[in-house]
């Protein structure tokens, strides 16, 4: 379990630097964070109530969309308002339970995206390379299990994550030199052997990663043999317009996590690594609403829709 009982002053607590650095900074970086956070809240919003209230988007990828918005939307709020109050109040300390809770948290948010996009890469496969298959294998009920499976898979990863370090003992105040509560901070301040912990981490983050990755290269490698195989040019263009979107989400998402993840470890690397987490964590959920409803003739269809009956009715 969790002990600060070798801390002499009995309460083991985190401080989350942020960008403290750049005193002169933190009233426009509070203003431009304040921003995205509200843009990222009504785009995956907007995107959830859009694809509720239009029948025509009651389809199989639109039904896991709205579930990547929702999760997008859980993600940044997590996070956000935390870094957003380290802007501007001089006490950035956190409790150790509200550190692991937010870790916690994260974990299940991130582990659940990747295990939506393998989904989404998937649905796109069998609607691309297997059209005559596509009501039976993605029916409603084949797709409520795929979702619950991804939900599933960043549930398992959250608790074995956290247990890792509920095992933990903790004996001194650590400052983090970031806005987000990172695992290595709980190994780095642990005064306990962190073998199982790291053990842990490296299985799980490892096997989501790369296991997800694989479902989706594999899906559109395919996808892509696929479509170079069809004769007509207008075909070729629809279905590959119908995977843009997911393409470019994917790039973004995966392509940030391995910078994160592959710099080098250096004091002159923290700076690259804040704002690499805060592209990762505040700027891609605001993005994915935005890249999906700007390159989605169907979404940006309703907005218009929904534009003339404000319009209208004005």
């Amino acid at each position: 379990m969790v002990s600060p009982d070798r801390n002499q002053s009995g309460v083991v607590v985190f401080i989350l630097l942020g960008f403290s650095d750049y005193p002169e900074l933190q009233v426009p970086l509070f203003l431009l964070f304040l921003t995205i956070y509200a843009i990222a809240v009504v785009g995956n919003v907007g995107m959830i109530v859009f694809i509720k209230i239009n029948p025509k988007l009651h389809t199989p990828m639109y039904f896991f969309l709205s579930h990547l918005s929702f999760v997008d939307f859980c993600y940044s709020t997590i996070v956000t308002p935390k870094l957003l109050e380290n802007l501007v109040v001089e006490d950035r300390s956190i409790s150790i339970t509200a550190c692991i809770t937010q870790f916690s948290t994260c974990v299940t948010c991130v582990a659940t995206e990747m295990g939506m996009l393998a989904v989404m890469a998937f649905d796109r496969f069998v609607a691309i390379c297997n059209p005559l298959l596509y009501t039976i294998s993605m029916s409603p009920k084949h797709c409520v299990l795929l979702v619950t499976a991804a939900y599933s898979w960043g549930i398992i990863c959250s608790i074995v994550l956290t247990y890792s370090l509920l095992v933990l003992s903790f004996c001194e105040t650590k400052i983090i030199n970031n806005f987000v509560c990172e695992y290595s901070v709980f190994l780095s301040a642990s005064c306990s052997d962190t073998h199982f912990s790291e053990k842990m981490i490296f299985i799980f983050a490892n096997l989501s990663a790369f296991c997800t990755l694989i479902i989706i290269l594999t899906s559109y490698f395919l996808i892509f043999v696929t479509v170079l195989k069809m004769h007509s040019a207008s075909g070729r263009y629809k279905a590959f317009s119908t995977c843009a979107s997911q393409l470019t989400v994917v790039t973004i998402f995966y392509g940030t996590i391995f910078f994160l993840y592959c710099i080098p470890n250096s004091q002159n690397s923290r700076l690259v690594f804040k704002v690499g987490s805060v592209f990762y964590i505040v700027v891609i959920p605001m993005l994915n609403p935005l890249i999906y409803s700007l390159r989605n003739n169907d979404v940006k269809a309703t907005l218009r829709k929904l534009m003339d009956f404000k319009i209208i009715s004005q």
